[in-house]
């Protein structure tokens, strides 16, 4: 669900407002909108080897609208910024307590980063989301210790979140956005920690989220937590915190079944209570790191962990909480296992003027 950026005001026309009633296409709509202001490809995983050893990882691409498509003349010089481009990496090792991570930013006036190039879908520089003629995304990223090359094939069809085509973020008119997850996707590839190669396996959660106006006056960052269970399930939750530290009743949720229909779950239908926190030595931010989840209407009952407790991106002045999880629980009485993703804004500061 990340966002996370700030950039001077668009020029000229209007920004398209996520609205009710859109119609998904695939493949169609894993492509760039740039009708609308801001647009993310996030992809997070859970891997291991064939020894069991673990590994999760974070590569997001980010596009965030500066001149508006109807103020961009073919003839303007190619340092004329349309839209800026950044990306997030993340690589964590499980059994070496390590996390890593690294941001990219680019204008992307030399071809160097941009999205909708043939199979690829967004770039910058190395790092390469790239889809092929056989539905299979290829992932590809690199820092000085750490790097990967991955595949990953879906298992299931597209999920949609929300109702009507939309995302609501908070109940005034144009907080929302488009947004669908791919919840379960077969991944295989190469993970390189150091000087060592990983061949691993596991599974990822791909979102892709596009919106011109998210975040409303009164709310200060967001609590997502994505969930893959071991019984072929999935579980999708985000509550947007208010400055009087409640949650805001627009928040919700989506849980899968097996075969892939979905359900929107209401902020009336679960509970999400932080258990555990830790606090970042080098921002100082205090982070809900494990919580108590509950959703009564499925009669499920979850503990949320994570095995490593330094998973924050701190990209000064920005600062965020992002990794991989642990979750144990019940559903209708009978255990529940499975691995996930948390992610945790708006500790360091409000995200406000980072959202707009």
């Amino acid at each position: 669900m990340t966002v996370l950026f700030t950039a001077a005001c668009c020029l000229a026309g209007d920004w398209k407002l996520a609205e009710a009633g859109w119609r998904y296409e695939f493949p169609r709509d894993h492509s760039i909108h740039e009708e609308f202001k801001t647009e993310w490809w996030y992809f997070t995983g859970n891997l291991a080897d064939s020894s069991g050893r673990r590994f999760g990882y974070q590569l997001t691409f980010f596009r965030h609208g500066v001149r508006h498509p109807a103020a961009r003349d073919p003839e303007m010089s190619r340092f004329v910024v349309g839209d800026l481009k950044f990306s997030h990496f993340t690589v964590t090792d499980v059994a070496g307590r390590q996390f890593q991570f690294q941001q990219k930013t680019s204008r992307g006036a030399f071809g160097e980063a941009g999205f909708n190039d043939g199979e690829r879908i967004a770039w910058i520089q190395s790092w390469t989301l790239r889809r092929d003629r056989d539905d299979v995304f290829h992932l590809s990223a690199d820092m000085p210790d750490a790097a990967i090359e991955l595949q990953l094939r879906g298992s299931k069809l597209p999920v949609i979140h929300g109702e009507d085509g939309i995302s609501r973020k908070a109940a005034s008119e144009g907080h929302a956005s488009h947004y669908y997850s791919m919840t379960r996707l077969e991944t295989s590839g190469e993970v390189r920690i150091g000087g060592r190669s990983f061949q691993v396996t596991g599974q990822s959660w791909f979102d892709h989220e596009w919106a011109t106006n998210q975040l409303a006056p009164g709310q200060i960052g967001w609590d997502w937590l994505s969930v893959q269970f071991d019984d072929n399930t999935e579980l999708m939750l985000y509550q947007m915190r208010l400055e009087n530290g409640m949650s805001d009743p627009s928040s919700s949720g989506t849980i899968i079944s097996p075969d892939g229909s979905s359900m929107h779950l209401t902020r009336a239908s679960y509970t999400m209570k932080p258990t555990r926190f830790w606090k970042s030595k080098r921002t100082g931010a205090q982070y809900p790191i494990a919580w108590q989840v509950e959703v009564p209407g499925q009669r499920m009952e979850l503990t949320v962990t994570t095995p490593v407790e330094d998973q924050e991106l701190a990209l000064l002045p920005l600062a965020y909480w992002e990794g991989a999880v642990e979750v144990e629980g019940t559903r209708d009485g009978k255990p529940l296992r499975g691995r996930g993703y948390l992610e945790l804004t708006g500790y360091g500061a409000p995200l406000r003027e980072l959202s707009r």
